[in-house]
C-alpha cells in the first residue's frame, strides 16, 4: 500500500483532516488539499502528507493541483471531501448567494477536480489494476429537511453527479464510491453554517447521544478504499445510532423500549 497515492480535498479540518491522518497511518502517500495553507502545513508536518493549497472553486487552482499531482507520481484515489453548508433558513427567505456558494463548492468543485484528475486516475488504473473516486456527500443528499433547502439541493446534485459518473465509467477498472455521513460533530461545520455563532452551532448537537466524529467517517472512507479491487461499496450512509433520518434525532440516553 505504501506505493499508492491519494488526493484528499477539504483536508484542513474535520473529515478531510482525519482522512489524511488515517491514510498516512495505513501507509498511503497523500496530497492534502485545502485553501488554508497554514493548517495544511501543520498537518503535513505532523503526518508526512504533502500539502497543496488550492480553492476548488477556482479553475486555475484545480489546474495547478493537476499539474502537481501529475509531476509527483500520479494518483490512485481521489477523495472529494471539500464542501459545506450556509444557513438554515427557508427556501423563501434564504440567501441566493449562500445557495450559489453551496452549489459551487459541493457540486462544481467536485466536478472540477474529477475532470482534472480523471486522466491521472486512468493511468494509475491501467498500471496497477484499479483506481478510486470517493465522493463525501451527506445524508442531506438523500433526505430533505426543513431549513435544508440550499444544502439539500447541492448535496442531492452531488449524489446525482456521483451516480452518473459511475454509469459513465462502467467497464473501466475505476470504482466510484459515495460516503454520505449523517450527524458528524466537527469543530467547524455547524460553526461555519451559522456564520460563527458558536451557541447556535453547539445547540445542533445538544443532548444527542454520541454524534459521529470525523474519525468515524475517516475509518469508513479508508475501509472502502482498501477493499479488494473488485468490491465497490457504491453508497455508504453512516449515521449515529441516535439519528434515524436527516430530520429525526433521539435526544437523551438510548434505552431499550420498556426499560426505565
Amino acid at each position: 500500500m505504501a506505493s499508492r497515492r491519494a488526493v484528499v480535498t477539504g483536508a484542513s479540518t474535520g473529515i478531510g483532516e482525519a482522512t489524511v491522518r488515517l491514510l498516512r497511518e495505513h501507509g498511503w502517500n497523500v496530497v492534502a488539499v485545502a485553501r488554508r495553507a497554514d493548517r495544511l502545513e501543520a498537518l503535513a508536518g505532523e503526518t508526512g502528507a504533502e500539502a497543496f493549497a488550492a480553492d476548488i472553486t477556482v479553475q486555475e487552482d484545480v489546474d495547478a493541483l493537476r499539474d502537481r499531482v501529475a509531476s509527483g507520481g500520479g494518483v490512485h484515489a481521489l477523495v472529494n471531501n471539500a464542501g459545506g453548508a450556509r444557513g438554515l433558513d427557508s427556501v423563501e427567505k434564504s440567501s441566493v448567494d449562500d445557495w450559489a456558494w453551496m452549489y459551487d463548492v459541493n457540486v462544481l468543485g467536485t466536478k472540477r477536480v474529477i475532470s482534472a484528475l480523471l486522466p491521472l486516475l486512468r493511468e494509475a488504473a491501467d498500471a496497477d489494476g484499479h483506481a478510486d473516486i470517493l465522493n463525501v456527500t451527506s445524508i442531506a443528499g438523500h433526505n430533505a429537511y426543513v431549513g435544508g433547502g440550499g444544502y439539500n439541493a447541492a448535496k442531492f446534485a452531488e449524489h446525482a453527479l456521483t451516480e452518473v459518473l459511475r454509469l459513465e465509467l462502467n467497464g473501466e477498472p475505476l470504482r466510484v464510491i459515495e460516503v454520505a455521513p449523517g450527524m458528524v460533530q466537527t469543530e467547524e461545520f455547524s460553526l461555519s453554517r451559522f456564520g460563527g455563532d458558536k451557541e447556535r452551532a453547539d445547540a445542533v448537537y445538544a443532548n444527542v447521544p454520541e454524534p459521529l466524529t470525523a474519525d468515524d467517517v475517516a475509518y469508513t472512507i479508508v475501509d472502502a478504499l482498501e477493499r479488494p479491487a473488485h468490491v465497490d461499496l457504491d453508497l455508504i450512509v453512516v449515521k449515529p445510532v441516535a439519528q434515524a433520518a436527516s430530520y429525526r434525532f433521539h435526544h437523551g440516553p438510548l434505552r431499550v423500549a420498556g426499560k426505565d
